[in-house]
C-alpha cells in the first residue's frame, strides 16, 4: 500500500511498512493519479517540474526506444541523457520510477546525500512507487502430516516474481503466503494458478526437523519437496536433483542436513548475484571475478533455464568458493513441530536459514567471561564508569531472574530462537511476533509516534539524552515524540494501549511487574498492547517484555537481571541512536551492549529482525576504524554493511579512488588518511567502532578535522 501527499513543496510518500520517501522538485507541481508505466508499481502520480531530487541512490536510465541502458557513476559523474523516452531506476527505500520523454543530466550531489534528475525545462514526468514490502497473497492450509506440510512449503515460492537470478534483489521476492493448520491441505486456487515449479526436486525424510532445515533452500530454488519415508536399511538422506540434467545430489542425513543445507543455499544465492550482472540491472561488483577465474559465463548462465543454472553451480566445488561467501545474515532455530509450522513463511521472508535447537547449560561464570570478552575485544573502556562499582538500577524489590541457557549456534550474523528456552546471544521469539508484525504493515499511519517514559527521576540523564534523539530524528522524519514523567499504573497502561510506534521505558521493573509511584503494571494485565516496540530499560525486565509480545508487540530489548545505572545509560542513548537511524532492533542491541562490561544482560525479545524506521541508507552501515602505525598516519576503515531485510542488495563505499561495488554481507576494506577520513564520517550516516567504543559518524568527524 502507498500513500502521498504534497507537503510543503515535496511530494512525501510513505508505505504499509512506514517507510518514508520525500521528492522535491523547483516549483513542483503534482497532478494526480498517473497512467500506467512498464514497470511493476504500485502506484503512479504525475509531476511537472525541471528537477527532482532524492534521497543518495543508485540510478539507472532505460531506453524505450532502443535496447540502450545507463548507471550512473557510483563515483558521482554525471549521467547525460540525450533525446529520446526513458524509463529512470531510482532505487531508494520505496523503489521509484521516472517516465519521461526529452534529455536529462542525472547526479549526485557533493557529500553524496541527493540524486538529482534535472530537465533543460520544465517537464511532464510519470513518477512511479513500489513497496519493497509486500503482503502474504493468501493462506494456504496444511494438515499434521510431512506430506501435507511438504506440499505447503513447495507453493511459498509462488511469491517470487521471477525464477532467473534476478530473484536475489529483495524488491522481487515478495513476502510468501501464510501458511495455516487444518484437517487438510487447502491451496487457493490463486496461489495454484500462480505456481511454476522450477522442475527442480528436493527429497528429503518425512519428519518436520527435515522439512524445516530443507526449507529455505526449496524456497530459493523454487523447488519441489517430495518427503521420503525411512528405508529399510542405511541411512536417511536427502537428495537435490536436477533432472533434466540428470543431476543427482546426495545430502546428509540430520544433523548433517543442517551443514549441507548452509552451503548449498550460500552458493547458489551468491552465484546468482554476480550473474544477475549481466541483465538490466547490474553493477561494477567487486566479486565479480570469480565468475571469470571459475571459467563460468555469466550471460549464458543468466539467459538459461534454473535446472541449467543449478546444474553449472553444482559442478564447481565448495572449496573453489567458500572463502568468498559474504556472511549470512540470520539463522533461527526452530522447535521441530506442527505449532511452528505457521512461522515458517515469516522466517523464509527474511531468507533465514533454519536450524535445530540444541542447548547446554550456562557455567557458573560463562555468563561473565562471555560478556567481558566480547567487551574487552573491542577495546572498551577500562575505567570505573564500566565497571560493577556504578550504582544499581534496581530498586529495593526483588528482579526476576531468568534460567539462561547456551545455544549450539551456526553460521549467521543474526540469530533467532523459535523454540523453549532462553539462550544466550539471540533473540527470543515467538509465532505471535511475526503475526503481529502483519497487523501493524495493513494500519495506516502518517508518521512515527515514540514516547519516553521516565518512571524514577533519579534516572533522568538517559531521559535527557534519548529525548533529545528522538527530537532531532523527528526533524529529519515524520515522528511525533512525546515524553511522560511518574506515570502511575492507569496512565502507563494507557500508553501501552495506545497506538505507538515505539515506547521506551525508563524505571525499575521487580517481579510484581513496572514500578509506578501507586503500584507495579504487570504486562499480562494488558487487554491488548498496541505499542509496536518498545524498550524497557529496568532490571530485570525480560518477562514484562515477553507479556508485551503476546499482547501484540512485534518486538523489544529488556533484560535479564540488574543493570548498572551508568550502563544502562551508555546501552539507552546509544540503542536510540541506531533505532531512528534505521537498524533492525537486535543489531542496534548488539551494538549498543558492545559499550558495557557486561553487555550480556540485554537481550532482544519478538522478531529481533524488525526496524523501527528507515535510515539514510538502505542498509545500515557500521565502520571500524583502526589507526596505522605508520608515518603518515593513516586509518584502517572497514565497512560492515548488511540487513536481515534486504539480503542480495549491495552496498557502495564512498572513499576516494574507489569504483567497486560490494555485496552486503562482505566487508570492504580502505586505507585513508585523516582528512580522507573526517570527509568520510561527514558524509556516511553510520555507526563507527572507535577504540572499542560504538560512535555516530557525523558526531565523531569533528575528531579528525585538521
Amino acid at each position: 500500500m502507498i500513500e502521498w501527499a504534497v507537503d510543503d513543496g515535496a511530494l512525501r510518500v510513505t508505505d504499509a511498512d512506514n517507510a518514508e520517501l520525500s521528492v522535491r522538485g523547483s516549483d513542483l507541481v503534482v497532478g494526480g493519479t498517473g497512467p500506467d508505466i512498464p514497470r511493476p508499481v504500485d502506484e503512479t502520480v504525475v509531476v511537472t517540474t525541471d528537477e527532482l531530487r532524492f534521497p543518495h541512490a543508485v540510478a539507472y536510465a532505460f531506453s524505450l526506444g532502443s535496447d540502450e541502458q545507463h548507471e550512473l557513476d557510483p563515483d558521482g559523474a554525471p549521467l547525460s541523457l540525450s533525446p529520446g523516452e526513458y524509463v529512470v531506476d531510482i532505487d531508494t527505500e520505496i523503489k521509484t520510477y521516472l517516465r519521461f520523454s526529452g534529455t536529462a543530466t542525472i547526479e549526485k550531489t557533493g557529500g553524496y546525500e541527493e540524486t538529482v534528475v534535472r530537465f533543460p525545462d520544465r517537464v511532464r514526468v510519470i513518477v512511479g512507487f513500489r513497496s519493497r514490502h509486500e503482503l502474504p497473497a493468501g493462506t494456504i492450509t496444511v494438515p499434521d502430516t510431512p506430506e501435507g506440510v511438504a506440499a505447503g512449503l513447495t507453493h511459498l515460492a509462488t511469491s517470487h516474481k521471477t525464477d532467473g537470478p534476478d530473484r536475489t534483489y529483495p524488491t522481487l521476492r515478495g513476502h510468501p503466503s501464510l501458511l495455516e493448520c487444518g484437517d487438510g491441505l487447502e491451496i487457493p486456487d490463486c496461489i495454484r494458478e500462480d505456481f511454476s515449479p522450477s522442475g527442480i526436486e528436493l527429497i528429503v525424510p518425512a519428519d518436520y526437523e527435515s522439512l524445516f532445515v530443507a526449507a529455505p533452500l526449496a524456497y530459493y530454488l523454487q523447488a519441489t519437496i517430495q518427503p521420503r519415508e525411512r528405508p529399510a536399511t542405511g541411512p536417511n538422506h536427502a537428495t537435490l536433483r536436477v533432472p533434466e540434467f540428470a543431476v543427482e545430489k546426495r545430502l546428509s542425513p540430520m544433523p548433517g542436513l543442517e551443514r549441507d543445507v548452509d552451503r548449498l543455499l550460500r552458493k547458489v544465492f551468491f552465484f546468482d548475484c554476480l550473474v544477475r550482472n549481466a541483465g538490466p540491472y547490474g553493477t561494477n561488483l567487486a566479486e565479480q571475478s570469480m565468475l571469470e577465474v571459475l571459467g563460468l559465463d555469466a550471460e549464458e548462465l543468466y539467459e538459461a533455464g534454473p535446472q541449467r543454472r543449478l546444474a553449472t553451480y553444482l559442478e564447481v566445488p565448495d572449496a573453489a568458493i567458500e572463502h568468498r561467501l559474504p556472511d549470512w545474515h540470520l539463522s533461527t532455530y526452530v522447535r521441530p513441530d506442527y505449532d511452528s509450522v505457521e512461522s515458517l513463511p515469516f522466517l523464509l521472508d527474511r531468507m533465514s536459514l533454519i536450524h535445530m535447537p540444541r542447548t547446554s547449560e550456562l557455567e557458573g561464570k560463562e555468563l561473565v567471561e562471555r560478556s567481558l570478552e566480547d567487551f574487552y575485544r573491542g577495546g572498551g573502556s577500562r575505567d570505573g564508569t564500566d565497571g560493577r562499582d556504578g550504582r544499581s538500577r534496581a530498586s529495593a524489590g526483588k528482579v526476576a531472574s531468568v534460567d539462561i541457557v547456551k545455544p549450539e549456534l551456526h553460521n549467521g550474523r543474526v540469530h533467532g530462537w523459535l523454540a523453549d528456552g532462553v539462550p544466550i546471544d539471540v533473540f527470543k521469539t515467538t509465532p505471535e511476533a511475526y503475526h503481529n508484525r502483519l497487523d501493524y504493515l495493513e494500519r495506516a499511519t502518517d508518521s512515527t509516534s515514540i514516547a519516553v517514559v521516565l518512571n524514577d527521576p533519579e534516572m533522568a540523564g538517559e531521559h535527557d539524552d534519548v529525548a533529545e534523539i528522538y527530537r532531532q530524528r523527528s526533524e529529519e522524519l515524520s515522528m511525533e515524540v512525546t515524553v511522560d514523567e511518574s506515570l502511575s499504573t492507569a496512565e502507563l497502561a494507557r500508553v501501552f494501549e495506545d497506538d505507538h510506534d515505539f515506547v521506551h521505558y525508563i524505571g525499575h521493573c521487580e517481579t510484581d511487574g513496572l514500578r509506578c509511584p501507586d503500584g507495579y503494571l504487570s504486562t499480562s494485565s494488558l487487554g491488548r498492547c498496541n505499542t509496536q516496540t518498545f524498550f524497557l530499560n529496568a532490571c530485570g525486565s525480560y518477562y514484562e517484555g515477553m507479556g508485551l509480545i503476546e499482547r501484540g508487540s512485534v518486538a523489544g530489548a529488556v533484560t535479564f537481571s540488574k543493570v548498572l545505572n551508568d550502563h544502562a545509560v551508555k546501552v539507552g542513548s546509544t540503542f536510540a541512536k541506531l533505532l531512528v537511524h534505521g537498524f533492525s532492533i537486535e543489531r542496534a542491541m548488539g551494538l549498543a551492549r558492545r559499550r558495557i562490561m557486561m553487555g550480556k544482560d540485554y537481550a532482544v525479545v519478538g522478531d529481533g529482525t524488525h526496524s523501527l524506521t528507515q535510515g539514510e541508507h538502505r542498509v545500515p552501515t557500521t565502520l571500524t576504524l583502526e589507526k596505522l602505525e605508520d608515518e603518515r598516519a593513516e586509518y584502517l576503515v572497514t565497512f560492515d554493511c548488511y540487513s536481515t531485510r534486504v539480503t542480495g542488495s549491495y552496498y557502495f563505499p564512498h572513499v576516494e579512488d574507489n569504483e567497486f561495488a560490494y555485496l552486503c554481507g562482505t566487508q570492504s576494506n580502505f586505507t585513508v588518511t585523516k582528512s580522507e577520513l573526517a570527509t568520510l564520517l561527514q558524509e556516511t550516516e553510520a555507526s563507527v567502532i572507535f577504540n572499542g567504543d560504538v560512535y555516530w559518524s557525523t558526531e565523531l568527524a569533528s575528531r579528525f578535522v585538521e
